[in-house]
């Protein structure tokens, strides 16, 4: 069982090779995709891995809860290594995953049937599944849809579907394997905010892979893969406040922390790191220059 001792995630030198195979199916070679990955979770936390597409983030996902297997080193899951067969279902029960095209997880036509199908599964008592069916739905702010079609919902509201029906297993942990790739901007907006609250209110542990910055602004710690390895890892304001360094490593920052970035270079004295609009517009009220231009409109108008 969990307990404060025990990471929800701990990866230990970590290795995994995808078999390359000819024409006729021969094993032709490997291709190395995690390289030696060391990677401490604690329970509750709101973790963001990101990285360019290639450098291992995905394949990183799918073994925290035993989708892929180590070619070499260890994953547990709230202490179950995912190498023992005998975790294997205790730990996708623990460990959901939600992927990016939220229709490859969505199999019934009506919400509620397809939120239930999962503890369903489980053999969860009918009486109980409801009531999760229920919790879940309001967890992510779709119980007023639960009679609908799911083609009838936006990519946003089915992918916050998606996130209910894992959340009516009743998870410790929530891997999100770039869930908003295929989203709108208000879609994006809409699963984020559903992810904080669940890890907010309810303590689950969410694991975010993703390359749109701006959503890992509020992580409690953000993990930089490249070339299958970890090459940066710290909380959102470490890791942002290193432009350059991300810039090397084929990614972006935070268009708020890359303006006020560009404004320090133009010499504006605003702190470094900035990271969200808020702050920016406090870092420009402050700022020597701004300050003094609004003394002299201060004295025109006098």
């Amino acid at each position: 069982m969990l307990n404060r001792f025990t990471p929800m995630i701990k990866i230990q030198k970590l290795i995994h090779d995808y078999i390359k195979r000819d024409d006729e199916g021969n094993v032709a070679g490997t291709v190395r995709a995690i390289g030696g990955v060391d990677l401490h979770v604690e329970p509750g936390r709101f973790i963001a891995i990101l990285g360019h597409n290639g450098s291992g983030k995905s394949t990183l996902a799918k073994h925290l809860n035993a989708l892929l297997f180590p070619t070499e080193g260890t994953v547990w899951v709230d202490g179950m290594s995912t190498s023992d067969g005998k975790n294997l279902w205790e730990i996708r029960r623990e460990a959901g995953m939600v992927f990016q095209n939220p229709d490859n997880q969505i199999i019934a036509q009506v919400v509620e049937e397809d939120v239930g199908f999962g503890p369903e599964n489980i053999g969860v008592p009918t009486e109980e599944i409801w009531t999760r069916v229920e919790e879940s739905l309001k967890a992510v702010g779709m119980l007023e849809h639960r009679k609908k079609s799911p083609n009838r919902l936006s990519g946003g509201q089915k992918q916050r579907v998606s996130i209910a029906g894992v959340i009516a297993m009743e998870p410790k942990c929530i891997i999100l394997d770039e869930p908003t790739a295929m989203l709108d901007p208000n879609g994006r907006k809409e699963v984020i905010k559903a992810a904080k609250k669940l890890n907010r209110e309810k303590g689950i542990t969410v694991i975010l892979i993703t390359h749109y910055m701006e959503e890992a602004v509020d992580a409690d710690m953000i993990f930089v893969m490249d070339k299958g390895v970890v090459a940066m890892q710290g909380t959102p304001r470490e890791i942002f406040c290193q432009v350059e360094r991300m810039k090397e490593l084929q990614l972006d920052v935070p268009q708020v922390t890359l303006l006020g970035h560009e404004l320090r270079k133009a010499g504006l004295a605003i702190p470094d790191c900035i990271l969200t609009k808020e702050e920016l517009a406090d870092a420009l009220l402050g700022a020597p220059e701004a300050a003094g231009e609004k003394e002299e409109a201060d004295g025109d108008q006098s």
